[in-house]
Protein backbone atom coordinates (compact mmCIF):
# COMPACT_ATOMS: atom_id res chain seq x y z
CA UNK A 1 0.00 0.00 0.00
CA UNK A 2 1.57 3.31 -0.95
CA UNK A 3 2.37 5.70 1.97
CA UNK A 4 2.05 8.94 -0.42
CA UNK A 5 5.23 9.87 -0.33
CA UNK A 6 7.69 10.22 -3.40
CA UNK A 7 8.88 6.58 -3.94
CA UNK A 8 12.73 5.62 -4.60
CA UNK A 9 13.51 3.03 -6.34
CA UNK A 10 17.03 1.24 -5.48
CA UNK A 11 18.38 -1.33 -7.76
CA UNK A 12 21.61 -2.65 -6.28
CA UNK A 13 22.65 -6.31 -5.35
CA UNK A 14 24.86 -5.45 -2.59
CA UNK A 15 22.64 -5.71 0.87
CA UNK A 16 24.50 -3.30 2.91
CA UNK A 17 23.14 -0.45 0.18
CA UNK A 18 19.98 -1.60 1.20
CA UNK A 19 20.42 -1.63 4.47
CA UNK A 20 22.20 1.49 4.43
CA UNK A 21 19.58 3.64 1.65
CA UNK A 22 16.06 2.23 3.21
CA UNK A 23 16.30 3.53 6.86
CA UNK A 24 18.00 6.99 4.92
CA UNK A 25 15.23 7.40 2.53
CA UNK A 26 12.28 7.04 4.74
CA UNK A 27 14.01 9.01 7.40
CA UNK A 28 14.08 11.44 4.85
CA UNK A 29 10.45 11.45 3.87
CA UNK A 30 10.68 8.96 0.86
CA UNK A 31 8.98 5.56 0.77
CA UNK A 32 11.70 3.13 -0.04
CA UNK A 33 11.74 0.03 -2.89
CA UNK A 34 13.85 -2.35 -3.39
CA UNK A 35 15.41 -4.14 -6.06
CA UNK A 36 18.45 -6.64 -6.45
CA UNK A 37 18.33 -7.44 -10.23
CA UNK A 38 17.67 -5.15 -13.29
CA UNK A 39 14.84 -7.64 -14.38
CA UNK A 40 12.75 -6.74 -11.26
CA UNK A 41 13.85 -3.19 -11.04
CA UNK A 42 12.32 -2.74 -14.96
CA UNK A 43 8.72 -4.49 -13.30
CA UNK A 44 8.81 -2.40 -10.42
CA UNK A 45 9.30 0.62 -12.76
CA UNK A 46 6.46 -0.68 -14.87
CA UNK A 47 3.89 -1.38 -11.96
CA UNK A 48 4.82 1.31 -9.34
CA UNK A 49 5.65 3.89 -11.32
CA UNK A 50 8.30 5.54 -8.63
CA UNK A 51 8.97 9.14 -8.16
CA UNK A 52 13.05 8.49 -9.10
CA UNK A 53 15.55 5.69 -9.62
CA UNK A 54 19.12 4.84 -8.19
CA UNK A 55 20.34 2.47 -10.59
CA UNK A 56 23.76 0.56 -10.28
CA UNK A 57 25.50 -0.09 -13.19
CA UNK A 58 26.75 -3.61 -12.08
CA UNK A 59 23.83 -5.94 -11.45
CA UNK A 60 24.00 -10.13 -12.27
CA UNK A 61 21.26 -10.41 -14.55
CA UNK A 62 20.99 -7.31 -16.84
CA UNK A 63 24.27 -4.48 -17.65
CA UNK A 64 23.15 -1.42 -15.85
CA UNK A 65 23.05 0.37 -18.73
CA UNK A 66 20.81 -2.43 -20.28
CA UNK A 67 18.46 -1.66 -17.55
CA UNK A 68 18.50 2.45 -18.52
CA UNK A 69 17.95 1.69 -22.39
CA UNK A 70 14.97 -0.52 -21.55
CA UNK A 71 13.17 1.71 -19.09
CA UNK A 72 14.30 4.39 -21.22
CA UNK A 73 11.58 2.77 -23.82
CA UNK A 74 8.55 3.25 -21.60
CA UNK A 75 9.46 5.64 -18.54
CA UNK A 76 10.98 9.03 -17.99
CA UNK A 77 11.40 8.51 -14.54
CA UNK A 78 14.66 10.13 -12.98
CA UNK A 79 17.58 7.95 -12.96
CA UNK A 80 20.56 8.77 -10.66
CA UNK A 81 23.71 6.09 -11.42
CA UNK A 82 25.02 4.67 -8.68
CA UNK A 83 28.42 4.41 -10.21
CA UNK A 84 32.39 3.04 -9.25
CA UNK A 85 35.40 5.77 -8.99
CA UNK A 86 37.33 4.12 -12.22
CA UNK A 87 34.46 3.85 -14.21
CA UNK A 88 34.20 6.96 -15.61
CA UNK A 89 33.58 5.80 -19.50
CA UNK A 90 30.69 3.57 -18.05
CA UNK A 91 28.93 7.51 -16.42
CA UNK A 92 29.22 9.15 -19.96
CA UNK A 93 27.63 6.56 -21.52
CA UNK A 94 24.89 6.62 -19.10
CA UNK A 95 24.42 10.09 -18.69
CA UNK A 96 24.48 10.15 -22.70
CA UNK A 97 21.50 6.94 -22.70
CA UNK A 98 19.23 9.08 -20.37
CA UNK A 99 20.71 8.79 -17.50
CA UNK A 100 19.61 12.02 -15.00
CA UNK A 101 22.94 12.16 -12.69
CA UNK A 102 25.25 9.69 -11.58
CA UNK A 103 26.93 9.75 -7.76
CA UNK A 104 30.28 7.79 -7.12
CA UNK A 105 30.80 4.64 -4.65
CA UNK A 106 31.27 5.07 -2.12
CA UNK A 107 29.04 8.31 -1.74
CA UNK A 108 28.21 10.41 1.24
CA UNK A 109 24.51 10.52 2.41
CA UNK A 110 24.01 13.92 2.54
CA UNK A 111 25.41 14.34 -0.87
CA UNK A 112 22.87 11.50 -2.03
CA UNK A 113 19.62 13.21 -0.76
CA UNK A 114 20.73 16.36 -2.73
CA UNK A 115 21.26 14.96 -5.65
CA UNK A 116 18.03 13.16 -5.18
CA UNK A 117 16.13 16.43 -3.89
CA UNK A 118 17.81 17.84 -6.71
CA UNK A 119 16.62 15.97 -9.66
CA UNK A 120 12.63 15.32 -8.00
CA UNK A 121 12.68 19.39 -8.42
CA UNK A 122 13.70 19.14 -12.03
CA UNK A 123 11.28 16.49 -12.60
CA UNK A 124 8.11 18.34 -11.49
CA UNK A 125 9.02 21.65 -12.53
CA UNK A 126 8.94 21.13 -16.25
CA UNK A 127 11.07 23.78 -17.32
CA UNK A 128 10.49 25.76 -20.32
CA UNK A 129 11.33 28.56 -21.79
CA UNK A 130 8.89 30.48 -20.30
CA UNK A 131 9.26 29.42 -16.75
CA UNK A 132 13.33 29.53 -16.56
CA UNK A 133 14.39 30.87 -13.06
CA UNK A 134 17.00 33.37 -12.20
CA UNK A 135 20.58 31.53 -11.78
CA UNK A 136 22.79 33.54 -9.57
CA UNK A 137 21.53 36.92 -9.86
CA UNK A 138 20.78 36.40 -13.80
CA UNK A 139 17.97 36.94 -15.16
CA UNK A 140 17.44 34.86 -18.29
CA UNK A 141 15.71 36.30 -21.35
CA UNK A 142 14.93 33.04 -23.60
CA UNK A 143 13.89 35.02 -27.10
CA UNK A 144 16.50 37.20 -27.21
CA UNK A 145 20.31 36.75 -26.99
CA UNK A 146 21.14 38.55 -23.68
CA UNK A 147 20.66 38.26 -20.27
CA UNK A 148 20.52 40.76 -17.02
CA UNK A 149 23.31 40.47 -14.64
CA UNK A 150 22.26 41.97 -11.44
CA UNK A 151 20.05 44.02 -13.76
CA UNK A 152 22.60 45.13 -16.11
CA UNK A 153 22.17 43.84 -20.14
CA UNK A 154 24.77 41.69 -20.93
CA UNK A 155 24.85 40.79 -24.95
CA UNK A 156 25.55 37.18 -25.91
CA UNK A 157 26.04 35.70 -29.00
CA UNK A 158 23.58 33.64 -30.58
CA UNK A 159 25.15 30.36 -30.15
CA UNK A 160 26.58 31.28 -26.27
CA UNK A 161 22.61 31.87 -25.66
CA UNK A 162 22.04 28.74 -26.85
CA UNK A 163 24.21 27.00 -24.44
CA UNK A 164 22.78 29.07 -21.46
CA UNK A 165 19.74 28.18 -22.48
CA UNK A 166 20.37 24.42 -22.57
CA UNK A 167 22.26 24.45 -19.25
CA UNK A 168 19.06 26.49 -17.82
CA UNK A 169 16.45 24.04 -18.60
CA UNK A 170 18.62 21.29 -17.46
CA UNK A 171 19.62 22.38 -14.08
CA UNK A 172 21.00 20.11 -11.23
CA UNK A 173 21.76 17.63 -14.25
CA UNK A 174 24.77 16.70 -15.62
CA UNK A 175 25.00 17.10 -18.93
CA UNK A 176 28.42 15.48 -21.09
CA UNK A 177 29.65 17.02 -23.61
CA UNK A 178 28.29 14.74 -26.31
CA UNK A 179 25.03 15.54 -25.09
CA UNK A 180 25.77 19.32 -25.26
CA UNK A 181 27.35 19.00 -28.67
CA UNK A 182 24.64 17.15 -30.65
CA UNK A 183 22.33 19.36 -29.07
CA UNK A 184 23.75 23.13 -30.29
CA UNK A 185 26.28 21.92 -33.13
CA UNK A 186 25.26 18.67 -34.44
CA UNK A 187 26.16 14.93 -34.33
CA UNK A 188 29.21 15.45 -36.43
CA UNK A 189 30.68 17.89 -33.88
CA UNK A 190 30.57 15.51 -30.91
CA UNK A 191 34.14 15.19 -30.48
CA UNK A 192 34.97 19.03 -30.59
CA UNK A 193 35.50 19.46 -26.85
CA UNK A 194 38.24 21.95 -27.13
CA UNK A 195 35.29 24.04 -29.15
CA UNK A 196 32.72 23.64 -26.25
CA UNK A 197 35.26 24.67 -23.18
CA UNK A 198 36.21 28.30 -25.50
CA UNK A 199 31.96 29.27 -25.55
CA UNK A 200 31.95 27.63 -21.35
CA UNK A 201 34.94 30.28 -21.20
CA UNK A 202 33.06 33.19 -22.55
CA UNK A 203 30.47 32.37 -20.88
CA UNK A 204 31.77 32.62 -17.58
CA UNK A 205 33.64 35.38 -18.11
CA UNK A 206 30.80 37.65 -19.24
CA UNK A 207 28.22 36.62 -16.76
CA UNK A 208 30.80 36.76 -13.71
CA UNK A 209 31.74 34.99 -11.02
CA UNK A 210 27.88 34.24 -9.27
CA UNK A 211 27.80 32.03 -12.42
CA UNK A 212 31.04 30.66 -12.52
CA UNK A 213 30.59 29.30 -9.16
CA UNK A 214 27.55 27.31 -9.91
CA UNK A 215 28.71 26.34 -13.01
CA UNK A 216 30.57 23.21 -12.51
CA UNK A 217 32.89 20.92 -14.46
CA UNK A 218 32.48 17.41 -14.34
CA UNK A 219 36.32 16.45 -15.35
CA UNK A 220 36.30 14.12 -18.61
CA UNK A 221 32.43 13.87 -18.59
CA UNK A 222 30.88 17.51 -19.21
CA UNK A 223 29.28 20.63 -17.06
CA UNK A 224 26.56 20.86 -14.55
CA UNK A 225 24.53 24.00 -13.41
CA UNK A 226 23.72 23.51 -10.25
CA UNK A 227 20.29 24.86 -8.88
Amino acid sequence: MSTGLPRILVIDDEPQIHRFLTPALRAAGFEPLRAERGQEGLRLIAGNAPDLVLLDLGLPDLDGQEVLTRLREFSAVPVIVLSARDREGEKIAALDAGADDYVEKPFSLGELMARIRTALRHASSGRTAETLPDIAGLTLTPDRPDVRVQGELVALTRREHALLMLLARNQGRVLTHRQILTALWGPAHTEDVAYLRVYIGQLRKKLGGGFAAQLKTEPGIGYRLEG
